[in-house]
């Protein structure tokens, strides 16, 4: 199985996804609990438009990995890392098409899987922001914010929220912070200049 696997990955990486398919479902005819292969295939069905396989094949090694880790003490951070990064992508995929119950509740799979997955985190603040859920948005963006105080880019998305809401003084301090902590932030300067701008403008 483990030969068939690395064929799959070198086939892939060539880009004979035809090939790499076969080889990857060779490998779960032998080897069904092989969960890299799973979660490999599935990403390869994701990339080439095969939402309903990739989901299908995803779901039935996330179910192996549930019952492998019921034990007592079994937990692979490894394979969880795996996993929460193919929550992250099906719920990019919901939040794009405008599906937000569903792209929370995968962000949220993704966070409990990797706490350490920020981004997902500040994806979760815009969802709560998308559904209306404002106040939602400003408790997890602040949370991060006073958590991970040197992770800009939940500071950058506060000061978003702040400025759409109206708040211009507590949006230009976030990024006027950041710009202290990194000059070079684009975004921040960009964000910070318009908004003074509309400022003057206005005045």
């Amino acid at each position: 199985s483990e030969a068939y696997f690395y064929l799959a990955n070198i086939f892939h990486t060539q880009g004979d996804f035809s090939k790499a398919i076969k080889a990857f479902k060779k490998v779960l005819e032998l080897d069904p609990e092989h969960t890299d292969a799973a979660v490999s295939l599935s990403v390869l069905y994701n990339d080439i438009g095969k939402y309903d396989e990739a989901r299908t094949v995803f779901e039935m090694a996330n179910e192996k990995v549930k019952k492998k880790s019921s034990g007592p003490g079994v937990d692979d951070p490894h394979i969880n890392k795996k996993f929460s990064l193919k929550h992250y992508e099906l719920a990019d995929l919901y939040f794009i098409y405008n599906r937000y119950d569903e792209a929370l509740f995968e962000y949220n799979k993704c966070v409990g899987l990797d706490p350490n997955n920020l981004e997902a985190r500040i994806k979760i603040a815009k969802v709560y922001a998308k559904k209306g859920f404002v106040s939602k948005a400003f408790e997890e963006l602040t949370k991060i914010k006073n958590e991970f105080p040197h992770h800009l880019p939940a500071r950058m998305a506060l000061g978003v929220l702040h400025y759409s809401a109206g708040n211009t003084i507590e949006a230009q301090t976030e990024w006027q912070r950041i710009l202290e902590r990194n000059p070079e932030f684009h975004e921040a300067k960009m964000y910070l200049k318009l908004s003074k701008s509309a400022t003057e403008t206005t005045l």
